[in-house]
């Protein structure tokens, strides 16, 4: 058990610190560390010998390591990620996390001043969805300091963040979604349909291939995903890391049949190409084929391709899809995510559960007077004596 020593009527105690506490790590070897204040060094003891009971004791030392290089070695960690992720990170670090933190060592960092860090990133014009994500990444550059036996706990954790505005959703009836298909260049009329009653993102409509679908069986299977990020198309799995099999109704699997009819029968093709031919660049196509046709056919100015996938899923809600079919025919890691996408969209059952509540209320009170207040019963032996 450590001790605290009293350096107040020390030569070393006439300025501050005045109390040292003293204690031996795990090994054996003897540290110490100085406070202003007795209760501190009296506390830090007490967490001291708490760690080592549990096996969580960590060298004060080994957090000495420069921020800047741990996030790098850690950044090397996920080179097993999409392209797309790691490239988000990339700018995450360079351009919030490193700025503020590469001159710190990871024992250095406290949570004042990463809640000080988050003010300040929202305060600098940062939305906070992207400054929830530039703490996640410090999250999770910490979290591996932790793994790594170089710090006791991880003080990005628990931390309240900025409350999100969620992006608006617009979601198409069916009569809609034909509108749009009539409005747009007749190329890619099959395109407008396949993507809202498929519900695949834009990624994986432009990374979508000729062997993928089974036409007779209404079904397409998805398994690669491109995403277009500055300009360039990033070839790779889906985001969710796991494919999936989505179904189609029979009228589209019959028009993308015919759709690809004239074609060579090559299963690398792809089912959607750019108008000369090659993949579709989501970001041209967009400005030159989408925006026109949702002008033209009358639909809100800030519809996106991506709301599409939106309507694949409000469509399936209200032709009775459980929340299951809905995550399964998106491609949702899990089915909270599907609910806190779509939960609104979910008819409410608490008015039809009151009234089924009330009927098997109703039958238990009839019940209990039937039984209570029946006629009387009159014994056998009575009866014949009367």
């Amino acid at each position: 058990m450590g001790y605290v020593e009293d350096l107040r009527g020390k030569k070393q105690g006439q300025g501050r610190p005045r109390w040292r506490a003293r204690y031996r790590d795990p090994s054996g070897r003897e540290r110490s560390k100085s406070f202003t204040r007795k209760v501190d060094a009296e506390r830090f003891l007490v967490a001291v010998e708490d760690a080592k009971l549990r096996g969580a004791y960590v060298d004060p030392a080994a957090g000495r390591v420069p921020f800047s290089e741990w996030a790098e070695r850690w950044y090397n960690t996920t080179a097993a990620l999409r392209h797309t992720t790691r490239r988000d990170y990339r700018k995450l670090l360079d351009q919030q996390i490193l700025p503020a933190f590469a001159g710190d060592s990871l024992a250095g960092i406290d949570a004042l001043a990463v809640r000080e860090w988050v003010a300040e990133l929202v305060a600098g014009g940062l939305s906070a969805r992207r400054a929830r994500k530039a703490h996640a990444v410090l999250r999770q550059v910490l979290a591996s300091a932790v793994e790594g036996g170089r710090l006791s706990r991880n003080v990005a954790v628990g931390m309240k963040l900025p409350k999100v505005q969620r992006t608006e959703m617009h979601f198409l009836d069916a009569e809609q979604v034909e509108a749009l298909a009539e409005a747009i260049d007749h190329r890619y009329a099959t395109l407008i349909r396949f993507a809202a009653y498929s519900g695949l993102r834009p990624s994986e409509l432009t990374a979508l291939r000729v062997g993928r679908l089974d036409l007779l069986r209404g079904r397409a299977r998805v398994v690669e995903a491109a995403p277009e990020i500055d300009g360039r198309l990033h070839w790779g799995g889906v985001k969710t890391h796991e494919s999936r099999t989505v179904r189609l109704p029979w009228s589209i699997a019959e028009e993308l049949a015919a759709y690809l009819a004239g074609r060579p029968r090559d299963p690398e093709a792809l089912v959607f190409t750019a108008p000369l031919g090659g993949p579709l660049r989501p970001h041209t196509w967009i400005k030159s084929f989408f925006k026109p046709a949702v002008r033209a056919a009358g639909l809100p100015e800030g519809l996106r391709l991506y709301d599409l996938r939106h309507t694949c899923a409000s469509l399936l809600i209200a032709q009775g899809a459980s929340v299951k079919a809905v995550q399964a025919q998106l491609g949702h890691a899990t089915a909270s995510i599907t609910l806190d996408t779509y939960g609104h969209l979910f008819p409410s059952e608490l008015e039809a559960l009151a009234d089924r509540l009330e009927e098997a209320r109703a039958a238990a009170l009839e019940n209990r007077e039937r039984t209570q207040y029946g006629p009387e019963v009159v014994a056998l032996g009575e009866s014949a004596g009367r």
